[in-house]
């Protein structure tokens, strides 16, 4: 029987410097009340993990996680998605990732920067005692999805060899520390789909410390079919983000969303209910492929508020919780059986 657990939610979009979002103390009581059971840990943010401590100590873990069993929550995973980001940019982004690590870092010193923060949240995440770290893969090809102009032979082998070589060594101290990353398939990574993430595991040698963290709404964005995709890779996912989104195309604006604002954009993001992913199916497949991992409400949405898609995001991953069973439907009908019956019933006897 494989149970997914929940619901949970991820810190980071609700973080701000007032009551009750400035700090775990506060955040921690408030998104119990709206019947979050679990918290997923956004690694940069001070005000609700000291990151630093939090890889060296197992008592700061244990006694971190006791606070919060105070409270009716667990950890359910220390994300890194800013650090997997900056492990690997191209110079075009630069500036605009600027945001995602601390002043006055280049070339070598971030990437050396990032590959010890998300060393860090391997060694906090052994000391919570959880498996999954959620990350972006970073990526130097972003800009060359569409292929125009032409480009040039074998340079996005070369993009996946370099993006493989700065994260080889950390996949195997995630492997040696009992953890995974699971990489969010995400526009701006190099890792944004099916196709890129088969390139990442031949790159990685299918590297047993590569997973998926599911996130459906980045597939109806791109039109991918986010359902066969579980199929495909079920027994890759070892995260979910559990985010609504929807695709309106019009004679305007399409895929590429014409430079506009998320609420002007074909393909937004919405609360959990007002989008078109068909949850239902997700949580089926989800629980068929043997997912036992945290549904993990990541809130973004181009309408409502925070405070809203929170509150209405609790229920709404309750009601799609699936525990699975190994007792049939008819087993009232069903009887005793044996090989000699069974052929008999064949006509074989």
């Amino acid at each position: 029987m494989s149970k997914i657990k929940g619901p949970a939610i991820f810190l980071a979009q609700f973080m701000r410097d007032e009551a009750p979002y400035d700090s775990l103390e506060n955040i921690g009581p408030w998104v119990a009340g709206l019947g979050y059971k679990g918290i997923q840990i956004p690694a940069w943010d001070p005000r609700v993990i000291d990151i630093d401590l939090a890889a060296e100590s197992k008592d700061y873990c244990d006694d971190y996680a006791g606070k919060l069993k105070e409270m009716g929550l667990e950890v359910t995973e220390v994300a890194t998605y800013l650090a997997g980001q900056v492990l690997a940019i191209h110079p075009a982004y630069e500036t605009m990732f600027e945001g995602f690590h601390p002043p006055g870092l280049s070339g070598q010193a971030r990437t050396d920067w990032a590959t010890g923060e998300l060393k860090k949240a391997i060694l906090a995440s052994k000391n919570f005692g959880l498996r999954n770290v959620p990350t972006l893969s970073g990526g130097f090809a972003w800009h060359m999805a569409y292929p125009w102009p032409q480009r040039p032979a074998g340079i996005i082998e070369e993009s996946f060899k370099e993006l493989a070589k700065r994260w080889l060594p950390l996949l195997d101290l995630a492997h040696d520390n009992g953890c995974v990353f699971g990489y969010e398939l995400h526009p701006g990574s190099d890792v944004y789909d099916g196709a890129t993430f088969e390139m990442f595991l031949d790159a990685t040698n299918d590297h047993p410390a590569v997973c998926v963290n599911y996130d459906p709404s980045h597939f109806l964005l791109q039109q991918l079919d986010y359902l066969h995709f579980i199929q495909l890779y079920g027994e890759r996912i070892s995260g979910f983000h559990v985010k609504d989104a929807e695709f309106n195309p019009d004679g305007r604006v399409g895929v590429y969303g014409g430079y506009q604002s998320w609420a002007g954009r074909a393909g937004r993001f919405r609360s959990l209910g007002d989008g078109q992913v068909d949850f239902s199916r997700v949580f089926t497949l989800m629980a068929e492929s043997g997912y036992e991992g945290w549904a993990v409400l990541e809130w973004e949405c181009a309408v409502k508020s925070p405070e809203q898609g929170a509150a209405e995001g609790a229920p709404f991953i309750a009601r799609h919780l699936i525990e699975t069973t190994d007792v049939a439907f008819d087993d009232f009908a069903g009887g005793d059986s044996d090989a000699e019956t069974n052929r008999k019933i064949l006509g074989l006897s």
